[in-house]
């Protein structure tokens, strides 16, 4: 008896450990449904891709605008942070490079050329000055990019 509570602690133990880290991977939502936030719509995490990736995103309870609309109250533009999992800086606009896609024309779609593999894609909701609204308003999601024959 003891052998077998010991036998089903360990297996659900283990179950519980793996399906945490599963969803901490495959799906991390900052943003919560019903609540003010943003999320990727597009493509799925977990998903396979060959070729450009199109990442879209949805707001709730805030309007997507061009950057050079300024500073407004919940309004803003879309960040992507391409294989970055640490949170930004909230204080500090972030930054333009290969990794760190601003979509400052106020849109909310993008196509991305990844190289193959496992990428992770973050999206950060920023206000005109491309300062994150803090508390953030993230999403992640992660894809795997295949080798086009």
């Amino acid at each position: 008896m003891r052998l077998r509570n010991l036998l089903v602690a360990l297996v659900l133990g283990s179950a519980l450990a793996i399906s945490g880290c599963i969803a901490g991977i495959s799906n991390h939502k900052d943003a919560v449904i019903g609540t003010a936030g943003v999320t990727i719509t597009k493509p799925a995490t977990a998903s396979q891709h060959f070729g450009p990736v199109e990442v879209c995103m949805t707001l709730n309870g805030y309007t997507a605008e061009p950057a050079k609309n300024g500073v407004n109250e919940g309004k803003g533009h879309h960040h992507l942070l391409i294989d970055d999992l640490a949170l930004p800086n909230f204080n500090m606009p972030l930054a333009k490079d290969a990794n760190h896609v601003h979509m400052g024309d106020g849109s909310t779609c993008k196509k991305l050329d990844l190289t193959p593999g496992l990428h992770t894609i973050k999206a950060v909701f920023a206000k005109g000055n491309h300062v994150p609204y803090n508390p953030g308003v993230t999403d992640t999601i992660y894809v795997y990019v295949g080798h086009i024959n």
